[in-house]
């Protein structure tokens, strides 16, 4: 009886910490409510993106428009469902800034040279099937393991943990990216991609976190923020 009764307020004790901690997560979407979110450069919520069935939809034949959070962040814990069309491609981006615009014949979309990216993609038929750019990835700098994939159509989990200049990228409950903000590691890696000619690249510390709208359906739900 003592051995219970010593148990009981553990129990209680640990209930009230995981209660707390999941006071401190915020939904950027929920699957309805769509005013944490607007698009890239405006202030409104784009047509490009649609609420469909609890998930944001990217629409496909329409011009490209990039979502991004209203709010910014530093360090934070972000988490979501998202699930591929056939050789569909999206990415999700922190540190977000926008001033910069690049011009193209789907409209104003950010310069893609500016910002790390987690790649969403259809591994099998997108047309890129270089594995350094692949679903998971840190997109042209760091191939992911231990990656497995749901079928095209299915949704899978993504985390994307950005702590005081850790950063970690999970897929489906496995950790398949991981590094050093500033690290020399980082620093070679870009020195040897199409970053290295652009002073801009990964230069801010805080932003907007941002999902890419490429042309192609992508479904993204559940899409939560926790500040560390």
């Amino acid at each position: 009886m003592r051995k219970l009764l010593f148990l009981i307020p553990v129990f209680l004790c640990w209930n009230q910490l995981r209660a707390q901690d999941d006071h401190r997560w915020h939904y950027l979407f929920d699957g309805k409510g769509i005013n944490e979110l607007r698009g890239y450069q405006v202030d409104t919520f784009p047509d490009a993106w649609k609420v469909e069935n609890g998930a944001l939809v990217a629409q496909a034949d329409v011009p490209n428009v990039d979502l991004v959070s209203k709010d910014t962040y530093t360090n934070f814990d972000l988490t979501l469902e998202w699930a591929m069309s056939k050789a569909g491609n999206s990415g999700i981006f922190y540190n977000v800034q926008e001033s910069t615009v690049h011009q193209s014949g789907n409209g104003n979309s950010p310069n893609w040279l500016d910002n790390f990216e987690f790649q969403l993609l259809d591994d099998i038929d997108f047309n890129d099937h270089a594995p350094i750019r692949s679903a998971g990835s840190l997109y042209d700098l760091i191939i992911p393991v231990n990656k497995h994939l749901k079928p095209v159509g299915e949704f899978n989990t993504a985390r994307l943990l950005v702590d005081h200049g850790h950063v970690e990228q999970w897929v489906n409950g496995e950790k398949v990216v991981e590094y050093e903000l500033g690290s020399k590691e980082i620093n070679e890696l870009i020195a040897k991609s199409k970053y290295r000619n652009n002073p801009k690249f990964a230069k801010s510390t805080s932003g907007h976190i941002m999902f890419q709208h490429h042309g192609q359906k992508v479904w993204l739900r559940n899409i939560k923020i926790k500040r560390l």
